[in-house]
């Protein structure tokens, strides 16, 4: 199937590895061009290089998506060297699971509000685009009740809501909003990963709870996403998309 990406211009905040990387990769191998962001400098020129290697606009740099100066420096540029933007994806997490100020306080600054100043950053941009998309990447966690009710939880429930409420707001313009919401995601330097080796009891009954017997992969995560972009999907707005394997029983 032709998805109808190619020579777009895609942003991804949090590009560098995971999710993000996966969603940086389908893209580009779609054909389109392609700006992401992260904290290590020398890991995104890596990402930069091996989307280029594909035959696309790459572009990238080090960013700390809590400092909405340095975000809004990153859209304006990223808009500059790709020729627009069509599509963004927001992607970074500061995995901030726990119940402390602490906690609480990196949820707001990175979850919620690098999604919510990405948005408005992005939007004059997207707004002249024939196929504007906006997906929010939120979590099972948003949803249900599990290990990380907290501050992790309450402001993945918090982007679904931003994004379904974005859907109406801005379907009169032509842009699409929606959210994906993954249920456990296993891949090198993640969380799961970081938690089967320093809580394995954790680990093992994670991986009980899902009924297909494994995690899930980055790139089953991103397919999700890329549609979801696409212009294939010109119908689809306000959704938020479940990938968990049926790990969820919510109705």
């Amino acid at each position: 199937m032709d998805l109808g990406l190619k020579g777009k211009n895609v942003l991804v905040t949090g590009g560098s590895k995971g999710i993000g990387l996966a969603v940086a990769s389908l893209f580009a191998q779609e054909g389109a061009n392609v700006a992401i962001c992260a904290r290590n400098a020398d890991e995104v020129a890596g990402v930069v290089a091996s989307l280029a290697g594909k035959g696309v606009k790459s572009w990238g740099s080090a960013v700390d998506v809590a400092d909405t100066a340095a975000l809004k420096a990153w859209v304006d540029e990223a808009a500059g060297q790709l020729g627009g933007i069509d599509a963004l994806v927001c992607n970074v997490s500061a995995l901030a699971v726990g119940d402390s100020a602490e906690t609480w306080e990196r949820s707001f600054r990175v979850d919620m509000m690098h999604t919510v100043n990405s948005v408005a950053a992005a939007l004059p941009y997207i707004e002249r685009s024939k196929s504007g998309s906006v997906v929010i990447i939120s979590s099972v966690s948003g949803f249900e009740i599990d290990f990380a009710a907290g501050s992790y939880g309450a402001f993945k429930a918090a982007l679904i809501h931003y994004s379904k409420g974005l859907s109406h707001q801005l379907i009169g313009k032509g842009i699409r909003v929606n959210t994906v919401s993954p249920g456990n995601t296993y891949f090198d330097g993640g969380i799961w990963q970081n938690i089967e080796r320093n809580m394995p009891e954790l680990f093992k009954t994670a991986m009980a709870l899902n009924p297909t017997a494994r995690m899930g992969t980055a790139e089953e995560v991103a397919a999700g996403v890329v549609f979801l972009t696409s212009p294939v999907a010109s119908r689809i707005s306000g959704t938020n998309l479940i990938i968990d394997g049926a790990l969820t029983k919510a109705v």
